[in-house]
C-alpha cells in the first residue's frame, strides 16, 4: 500500500504559476464583462473591485523594491511603506482605465517557465485583430505565487519605471522623487 501512495504525483505547495495567474485573470475579465457593473453609478465600486483582486496577486512591495532599485536599502521602513503606497496608487491608477476599456476575446496562455523560487507565465491578449504579448514575472512567497514585474510587449513596466526614477534620483533627491510621484498619483486620482 505504500507504494501507491509515493507513485502518485504531489502537486506543488504553492500551485502552478500559471493557474493562479489564471484565477486572477478570470476574475478581472468576469469583473470588467459584467453588464451591470458598467453603468455609469457602478464605476467606482467596479474600480476597487479590480484594485482588490489584482492586489491579492500582485506583490506591490517586491514591485516596488525592484523599480527603486539600490537606494531602497538607504530607506527607513517608514519611507519604504510610503514609497510602496505611492506606487501603487501610480500603478493601479495608470492601469485601471486600460483594464476597464479592455472587452476583448479574452487570454491565450503560452506557456510558464520556473526555476526555484521564480516563474513567467508567458500570455497574449486579444482584442479584435490585435494580439498584446503580457508575460507576468512571479516569485514564491509563503506558498503563494506573486506578480513582482509585468512585461508588455517585450518591456518590463519594473525596468521602464526604474529608469525613470533613476533620472530623477540623479537630477535631484529623493524627496523630489516622492513629490513627483505624490503629484502624478493626485493627478490620476482627479477625476
Amino acid at each position: 500500500m505504500a507504494l501507491e501512495s509515493v507513485a502518485l504525483p504531489l502537486p506543488s505547495a504553492a500551485g502552478e504559476p500559471t493557474a493562479a495567474m489564471k484565477t486572477t485573470i478570470d476574475e478581472v475579465l468576469r469583473i470588467v464583462r459584467d453588464k451591470e457593473l458598467k453603468q455609469p453609478a457602478k464605476t467606482e465600486a467596479r474600480r476597487h473591485m479590480l484594485e482588490t483582486v489584482v492586489a491579492a496577486r500582485f506583490d506591490y512591495a517586491e514591485m516596488s523594491r525592484r523599480a527603486l532599485g539600490a537606494p531602497w536599502n538607504q530607506l527607513t521602513d517608514q519611507q519604504k511603506q510610503e514609497f510602496v503606497d505611492l506606487f501603487r496608487t501610480l500603478l493601479t491608477n495608470s492601469y485601471a482605465d486600460k483594464i476597464e476599456t479592455y472587452s476583448g476575446e479574452g487570454v491565450e496562455y503560452l506557456n510558464e517557465r520556473t526555476e526555484k523560487e521564480y516563474a513567467e507565465v508567458r500570455t497574449k491578449v486579444l482584442s479584435g485583430k490585435t494580439e498584446i504579448p503580457l508575460d507576468y514575472r512571479l516569485i514564491n512567497k509563503a506558498d503563494e505565487w506573486r506578480v513582482y514585474d509585468v512585461v508588455v510587449d517585450n518591456v518590463s513596466l519594473v525596468n521602464n519605471y526604474r529608469g525613470q526614477f533613476t533620472k530623477i534620483l540623479r537630477a535631484s533627491s529623493y524627496s523630489d522623487l516622492i513629490d513627483q510621484l505624490r503629484k502624478k498619483s493626485d493627478k490620476l486620482k482627479a477625476p
